[in-house]
């Protein structure tokens, strides 16, 4: 099995100032672990800069054109409380955007059969019109939507496991039947939506999960949750692999083990094999503790590489 890793250095000159539970490090620590030799085996891209013309598969003119001309050229820029730029911050964005759109064209071209993607800033809080949650533009829901328009898929499947409602994400998609949704989120928590009553067309699946929800727990309600998935075949799976969940996460109460998140993952990596040919792409969201997260997208990136 080949597993593409993409990443670019610009990631890390996405300036979020002191203290910002999004910085530089988780991604420096991240690499550093795909650096080692057990990860030599991986196919490694650095991904382009995507333009106005894929952002608007899912964000608004106005809304690029706001991020864009509110960067600033020294210093911080707020667009909400949550979520800073610097100078480089929207073109990180867009490398980010690419990173998830050049592993869909890998998987759906063959290059390779999963994908893993270190990306900065994160995206599934970014709502069509609005930056939230340390997200500029929707990584995964973009990339969704070129995988739809580029090779005129049917049906595709996200998977959000960071223990922070994709709100973004659902939001852009809820009204399209050709793409299922499917959450597990720490509730409540930000960003305080998600409930299993908010079903799209059909096409949304939340399942909240309370304050101190165990690794056991955590696998047990995926087990269910890929029973609907294998039922939906989707032609294509894209996962917003949040690790936020962790025990030691300092953003959450959730109680997930590095060892949970390795399941997890070899389970998405059966899945996708019985539905779409092993057609999984991955892209990084939460996780806050710099340890634990790099163990486990280590933990992670083994079991799309072994699985």
């Amino acid at each position: 099995m080949t597993t593409l890793y993409c990443f670019h250095p610009i990631f890390l000159l996405h300036d979020t100032g002191q203290h910002h539970p999004e910085c530089k490090a988780r991604v420096e620590a991240i690499h550093a672990v795909l650096e080692g030799r057990a990860f030599s085996g991986l196919l490694r891209r650095e991904p382009p800069a995507v333009d106005d013309s894929t952002l608007r598969l899912v964000h608004d003119r106005a809304y690029i054109d706001y991020v864009e001309s509110s960067v600033p050229t020294r210093g911080h820029y707020f667009l909400d409380s949550d979520t800073v730029i610097a100078p480089s911050s929207v073109l990180a964005a867009r490398h980010a955007v690419g990173a998830v759109c050049l592993a869909v064209d890998a998987v759906m071209d063959g290059t390779c059969e999963n994908a893993f993607c270190a990306v900065r800033p994160p995206g599934h809080h970014a709502e069509p019109d609005k930056a939230m949650g340390f997200c500029l533009f929707n990584n995964v829901a973009v990339a969704a939507y070129h995988a739809l328009e580029a090779y005129g898929l049917a049906r595709m499947a996200i998977l959000d496991f960071d223990v922070h409602h994709g709100n973004g994400t659902q939001r852009a998609v809820e009204h399209d039947p050709r793409i299922l949704f499917v959450s597990t989120h720490e509730s409540p928590l930000y960003p305080f939506s998600g409930a299993e009553s908010e079903k799209g067309v059909g096409n949304i699946i939340n399942h909240p999960l309370k304050a101190g929800t165990d690794g056991a727990m955590f696998l047990a309600v995926w087990e269910r949750l890929l029973v609907q998935v294998r039922d939906f075949m989707p032609q294509l799976i894209v996962v917003s692999a949040g690790f936020d969940a962790h025990r030691q996460d300092p953003l959450a109460n959730t109680q997930v083990e590095t060892d949970d998140f390795a399941r997890l993952s070899a389970m998405l990596v059966a899945l996708a094999r019985t539905c779409c040919h092993g057609r999984l792409v991955s892209s990084l969201e939460g996780g806050y503790n710099v340890e634990a997260l790099a163990e486990s997208v280590g933990a992670h990136v083994r079991a799309l590489m072994e699985a």
